[in-house]
């Protein structure tokens, strides 16, 4: 009875304390825009989720940078093909604006890029009014400004002039604007990257926090003077030069680089960031999707995980690539993996080992898929739960991007070093000459299977004919792909805009061709 009139006590004294606008509060699991942004830790907690569309950007990669390349094709399964035909059409050079509606789709990549402007944007916007010190928002907007960047970039890149948006949204009617030219667009790139340069830090220690720095910023923008209509190769050299002055180093043996062990190492300038915990679902999935479909998945990957891992078979190098790696190339049985098995049936696949493609020779009554092993670090819990992340900017990559620019500058001597330097880690000779062509070859290689070499085809003008030629030899291999496959023109070397976009703001035109 005493606790009872205690408790009643208690009660009547919180209640009469309690004012009418603390009863109305908005809960705290529901805050918004207007409750947000009041301090640092809450600009921090949404610089993290302005990194998060990068996920998205890096997995739609597979399909419409490596596989659209000649890198990498598909492994076609007649059974079960549900949404599968729209994501081989990418690889076929046979999509059109509406394919953009499915999950591995150019729309996907398109929305994401532009989800990471719209956070970006409000940091952006709120900062200026913020009550931080120099310091914090200078840090804040030096992050910011690098991720607008980098996914303009990616816009311009795939999809050509798009709408420039540089201000937090306000009203429903600002988002509906006209796509600007391509020169504009990466003119913003260079802009945004200069300003948030001074801002940002040197990397000193490594593993690095993984977030964007100098170096980052750097190399994004070297590749955006690379890559604009009027190339500016002596702007990019002043850039990569500085790089090459930073702390980065490269690692001794190739496949450490890849190992999740050696996230955010000292050759990693950039890369995006995952982690398999099994509860905070931050992992990544690659080597799921990379592996052949099998009964038995536990022979590749320690888990036996569903029924013919259906969401596998993707991203499959060709054997013309297999057949192009330099004899004694440290960097083909780090990057790709043979898995011998038997089919069953029509196409019951069960594995049987795991071997290297160096001198590898097929034996008779088994069948053999090819499948990256770049990202492949078993034994697995679950399925399609990995821990690795997707390197971005290697300090490999900006060596060839420096030997690359050199060259373009017709200053081959000086481009040898770095060219040979990358070389040399993966165990082949030093080359006497650094020429286009086989600076070109050696940044394949190095960069093979990270989403690169498709945009290095169009960049170096050998998009074209490198993709018509994979056509010829692959339709002479499958006779299931048509005659209109792998007709690779100008308009192809960039994607339509998502059809969903063109009825949803009708001030956007679509991109020719589609």
């Amino acid at each position: 009875m005493k606790n009872k009139f205690l408790y009643i006590i208690m009660l009547l004294a919180t209640l009469s304390a309690c004012k009418k606008d603390f009863l109305n509060l908005v809960p705290e699991t529901s805050l918004s825009s207007a409750s947000f942004f009041k301090n640092k830790s809450q600009f921090d907690q949404a610089v993290v989720a302005a990194y998060q569309p990068l996920r998205v950007i890096v997995h739609t990669g597979f399909y419409m940078d490596e596989m659209r390349s000649d890198n990498t094709f598909f492994t076609r399964y007649n059974a079960n093909r549900g949404l599968e035909t729209s994501t081989e059409s990418l690889a076929e050079f046979l999509d059109d604006a509406n394919s953009s509606a499915q999950p591995n789709s150019p729309g996907n990549r398109y929305g994401n890029d532009y989800s990471g402007i719209a956070r970006v944007n409000t940091i952006l916007t709120r900062i200026t009014t913020a009550v931080l010190t120099q310091s914090a928002k200078d840090s804040i907007s030096g992050e910011a400004l690098f991720l607008r960047a980098f996914y303009y970039y990616d816009l311009v890149q795939h999809y050509g002039g798009v709408p420039l948006q540089l201000k937090e949204l306000t009203a429903p009617e600002q988002a509906f604007q006209p796509r600007n030219t391509v020169d504009e667009v990466y003119k913003q790139i260079v802009t945004d990257l200069k300003a948030a340069i001074p801002l940002l830090p040197v990397v000193t220690t490594f593993p690095q926090s993984g977030r964007a720095s100098k170096g980052a910023a750097k190399m994004l923008l070297a590749y955006a003077y690379m890559s604009q209509p009027t190339k500016d190769y002596p702007s990019a050299e002043t850039e990569l030069l500085d790089i090459t002055n930073m702390n980065y180093s490269l690692l001794p043996n190739y496949a450490d680089v890849f190992d999740p062990a050696n996230k955010n190492n000292a050759e990693s300038i950039f890369e995006v960031q995952y982690m398999s915990d099994l509860v905070s679902g931050q992992q990544s999935n690659f080597a799921w999707i990379f592996i052949p479909k099998t009964l038995n998945s536990e022979v590749l990957t320690g888990f036996h995980g569903s029924t013919m891992n259906i969401f596998s078979g993707w991203n499959v190098p060709t054997q013309e690539m297999v057949d192009s790696y330099e004899s004694g190339d440290q960097r083909l049985p780090a990057s790709i993996a043979v898995v011998e098995g038997t089919i069953s049936g029509v196409e019951d696949y069960t594995a049987k080992d795991l071997k290297s493609p160096v001198g590898f020779t097929p034996q008779p009554g088994l069948t053999n898929f090819y499948m990256i092993k770049k990202y492949f670090h078993p034994p697995y819990s679950i399925e399609f739960n990995t821990p690795d992340d997707w390197p971005v900017f290697r300090y490999s990559g900006a060596l060839l991007l420096l030997a690359e620019c050199l060259v373009d500058e017709n200053k081959a001597g000086d481009a040898l070093p770095y060219l040979n330097q990358v070389r040399q880690r993966a165990g082949l000779a030093p080359l006497a000459q650094a020429t286009a062509d086989n600076v070109a070859n050696e940044t394949r290689h190095e960069l093979a299977f990270e989403n690169h070499r498709w945009t290095d085809l169009i960049r170096i003008g050998k998009a074209i004919d490198v993709l018509n030629a994979k056509g010829v030899t692959l339709k002479a291999l499958y006779g299931w792909l048509l005659p209109t496959s792998f007709n690779v023109t100008e308009n192809r070397l960039i994607y339509p805009l998502p059809y969903r976009e063109i009825q949803i703001n009708t001030k956007l035109t679509q991109n020719p061709g589609y």
